[in-house]
C-alpha cells in the first residue's frame, strides 16, 4: 500500500461505517475492473452523494490513503502511472439529472451519468450538449480531462458552455465555482481550475451546462485535396468565408482506414520504402453545417467542387462518432499505439503535421492524424512499423523528436503508450512556465497529495 497505515480489511471496514456494506467494494475479483494502469486498489468506495464523498476524503486525507476518482475509466490511462492507489473513488451511483429546464436552456447533471445518457435527454427536447467523449464517458471525466470532439469548432471546449461545478477537496470540504444560469458564472475562474485538472484538485460531484437548440438538419461534405498544403490553404479561406461549420475535421491519409469498418492494412505496409510513395495519397477536410435548405444549398454552392462526397443524411451521426471516437478506433486495432493530443496556432498546423509525419518515419511509425482543423487541434497516433513490440526508447525517441520540432506556443501530450514507456520521458511534455503557481494550487487543495497521486504535472 502506497504511503498508507492499516490493511486492506481496515480500510475498508473504516469506510463501510460512513457508506454501509453496498457502497464499499473490497472482493479481489470485482476490484480487477477498477485496475489503473497496472495498480489494483484496495478498496473501491461508491458513494451516492456528494456528502458521502466529503466524508470519504476526509478520512482519506486523514489517513494519507491515496485515491483515485473514476467515473467511466476510458481516461484512466492518461498521465503519469499512478504511484499506488490505495482507494477508487467511483462516481458511477451519482447517475441523475438534478435540474433541467428546457426552457432556459440550461441542466444540472450529477458526475457520474454517462454524456451519451444525458445527451439523449436533451435530444428528446430538441436541444444539444455538444460534448463528446468515449461511450461510456461520464460528465465528471469528461471534465476533469477537458475531453472535446469535432463539434468543438463550432460550440467551444467545455470551458465554454459549462457554467457551474459542485466538487469536494481532498480534506473534505465542498466548493463551487460558477452558477446554475447563464447570467450568474461567479467564481467561474474556479470552475475553469477544476477543468481538466484529472482529479488532482477534487472530485467533481456535479456540473451546470447551458445547451443549445439542436440542429433541424445538416450537411456534411467531405473535401479531398492532392497534398497536406492544399487541404490548408483551403482551411484558410474556409476561415475567412461566409460559411459557419459547426465541424470542420481534418483527416490524414493514413487515418481515413480507422474510420472504416473493414481491418486497416498491416502497419508493414506503410513503410516508407514500399508503400507511401507509390500510391496516391490524399487529405481530407468533412465540414458539417447546420440550418434550412436554402442555407445548405448555398454551403454546397461555396464548397464547390472541392467537395468529393457528400455523406448521406442517414450516415452522418454515426460518421462523425467514428470521428469523435478515432483514439479509440486505433487502439482497438493495434496494441502499442502512442497517441499524441497536439495543440498549435492554427496557422501552425501545417508545418507541425509535417513534423509528426517525419518523426513518426525516423522511428519507424506511421502517423494516422484526425482533428480540428481550424483550431489546431489534431490526435496523432504513432503505429508502429514493426511486427514485433519496439523498444521503450523507440517511443521516447519519437516523443521527443516530435516535440523538438513544434514551436514554443504548441504542446504535444502523449494521452496513450505502453506503461513501461512512460518510465523513459515525460508524457505532458516541457515543464510549464507557471509550475510553481501550479503546485501553490495543489498545495492549497490537496495539501498531503492524496488525489491521484503522481498523474499530473504536480500531482
Amino acid at each position: 500500500m502506497s504511503q498508507a497505515t492499516g490493511t486492506q480489511g481496515d480500510i475498508a471496514l473504516r469506510f463501510e461505517r460512513l457508506l454501509g456494506s453496498a457502497g464499499v467494494i473490497a472482493d479481489p475479483e470485482l476490484l480487477q475492473k477498477y485496475s489503473i494502469d497496472g495498480h489494483i486498489p484496495e478498496t473501491v468506495l461508491q458513494p451516492t452523494s456528494a456528502e458521502q464523498i466529503a466524508a470519504a476524503l476526509k478520512v482519506a486525507n486523514e489517513e494519507n490513503w491515496s485515491v483515485a476518482p473514476f467515473g467511466g475509466g476510458t481516461r484512466q490511462h492518461v498521465g503519469h502511472s499512478l504511484q499506488g492507489v490505495d482507494v477508487v473513488l467511483s462516481t458511477e451511483r451519482l447517475d441523475q439529472i438534478e435540474a433541467y429546464d428546457p426552457g432556459d436552456l440550461t441542466i444540472s447533471i450529477q458526475a457520474g451519468a454517462t454524456v451519451s445518457s444525458v445527451r439523449a435527454a436533451c435530444a428528446q427536447h430538441r436541444q444539444l450538449l455538444p460534448m463528446e467523449t468515449f461511450p461510456a464517458s461520464t460528465i465528471g471525466g469528461a471534465l476533469a480531462t477537458a475531453s472535446s470532439g469535432p463539434l468543438r469548432a463550432g460550440f467551444g471546449g467545455l470551458r465554454d458552455f459549462c457554467i457551474g461545478i459542485s466538487f469536494i477537496t481532498a480534506d473534505g470540504l465542498s466548493g463551487r465555482g460558477g452558477g446554475r444560469v447563464v447570467k450568474n458564472v461567479a467564481g467561474y475562474d474556479l470552475m475553469k481550475l477544476m477543468i481538466g485538472s484529472f482529479g488532482t484538485l477534487g472530485v467533481i460531484t456535479s456540473a451546470n451546462f447551458k445547451l443549445f437548440p439542436l440542429a433541424q438538419q445538416t450537411l456534411t461534405c467531405v473535401c479531398q485535396f492532392e497534398t497536406l498544403g492544399k487541404a490548408f490553404r483551403f482551411r484558410d479561406w474556409l476561415l475567412k468565408s461566409p460559411l459557419s461549420p459547426i465541424c470542420a475535421e481534418f483527416i490524414g491519409p493514413e487515418a481515413a482506414e480507422y474510420l472504416k469498418d473493414a481491418e486497416p492494412r498491416d502497419p508493414d505496409e506503410w513503410s516508407p520504402e514500399t508503400g507511401v510513395t507509390g500510391e496516391k495519397r490524399v487529405w481530407q477536410i468533412a465540414v458539417r453545417v447546420a440550418g434550412s435548405d436554402h442555407a445548405l444549398a448555398r454551403s454546397r454552392s461555396e464548397l464547390g467542387s472541392q467537395v468529393a462526397q457528400e455523406i448521406k443524411r442517414q450516415d452522418e451521426v454515426d460518421f462523425w462518432n467514428r470521428l469523435a471516437n478515432f483514439e479509440q478506433r486505433l487502439t482497438s486495432r493495434h496494441h502499442n499505439p502512442m497517441i499524441f493530443q497536439l495543440e498549435v496556432p492554427p496557422a501552425e498546423s501545417e508545418k507541425a503535421l509535417t513534423a509528426a509525419h517525419e518523426s513518426a518515419s525516423e522511428y519507424n511509425f506511421v502517423a494516422a492524424i484526425v482533428g480540428r482543423a481550424t483550431l489546431g487541434s489534431f490526435v496523432v497516433g504513432f503505429i508502429p512499423l514493426a511486427i514485433d513490440p519496439p523498444a521503450v526508447t523507440q517511443f521516447a525517441g519519437a516523443a521527443s523528436a516530435f516535440r523538438g520540432r513544434l514551436s514554443n506556443d504548441s504542446s504535444a501530450v502523449v494521452l496513450r503508450c505502453p506503461r513501461e514507456a512512460k518510465q523513459h520521458f515525460d508524457v505532458w511534455g516541457s515543464t510549464p512556465t507557471d509550475i510553481a503557481l501550479m503546485q501553490k494550487v495543489k498545495r492549497a487543495l490537496d495539501p498531503k497529495g492524496i488525489l491521484n497521486r503522481g498523474r499530473f504535472l504536480v500531482g
